[in-house]
């Protein structure tokens, strides 16, 4: 009996092909992206169960992390979502980015790799440029993150002035500075650079640590999905 034919319901299926049941028995790796999308919903609509509706949604958006980035409007317009399921699955995706930064909150934050695991399931998620300061204390731990523009980045959004009212604000001993690139791809592009370098002279005059500038991208085969401007040499 096939799961995903929409003419069944849920409860028409064998007990071991029924999505709760698969999670409650073998654990939520068994699940397929459908599945798990699937108990969000926990109906489907007429004639259309919840894996097939599910299914329904990857499709319209083409990948599990589309739909992550979709906003409640758009996951609403798939036909028998609505705003109700649209509302759930986008909390979903809202806790699972704020238990990745939790779990990261005390570490030392001294990598890129880390400022990666810290806000790329957030940033990924995003079909426009946010600029986040990470901001630190002596130790290299997290003290906060405040956004300082969304949208295009350029250097009207992205003044240094705006930059480092946060990081005094707070007292922060040194802060790395985080931005997404929506394309997928994090190499640096040349306002990326001026702002950067711009950053970097006026940190050393208010004997604040500029630690790095991370571009958030999608990782791919053979390419990583962060570029640091530390790691290139173009911060000391």
């Amino acid at each position: 009996m096939d799961n995903h034919v929409p003419g069944l319901t849920i409860h028409e299926l064998p007990s071991e092909q029924r999505p709760r049941e698969k999670l409650l028995n073998r654990g939520p790796a068994s699940l397929t992206d459908a599945e798990l999308i699937a108990i969000l919903l926990r109906t489907g609509t007429k004639g259309v169960n919840a894996i097939a509706l599910a299914d329904r949604v990857l499709q319209k958006f083409g990948s599990f992390a589309a739909v992550a980035r979709a906003s409640v409007q758009e996951l609403a317009k798939v036909h028998g979502v609505g705003l109700t399921k649209a509302i759930q699955l986008a909390a979903s995706f809202a806790l699972g980015v704020r238990l990745a930064q939790e779990r990261l909150a005390t570490s030392t934050v001294d990598s890129p790799t880390v400022i990666e695991d810290l806000l790329g399931p957030e940033l990924r998620l995003l079909d426009r440029e946010s600029l986040r300061v990470v901001l630190l204390d002596a130790k290299q731990r997290l003290l906060t993150i405040q956004e300082i523009s969304r949208g295009s980045l350029n250097e009207s959004l992205a003044h240094p002035r705006e930059i480092f009212k946060p990081i005094i604000a707070h007292s922060a001993y040194s802060f790395i500075l985080v931005h997404n690139h929506p394309s997928g791809d994090p190499s640096p592009s040349e306002a990326d650079l001026r702002l950067t370098r711009r950053l970097v002279e006026a940190a050393r005059i208010l004997q604040v640590s500029l630690l790095d500038h991370v571009i958030i991208g999608l990782p791919l085969p053979g390419r990583c999905g962060y570029f640091s401007f530390k790691e290139a040499g173009v911060i000391a």
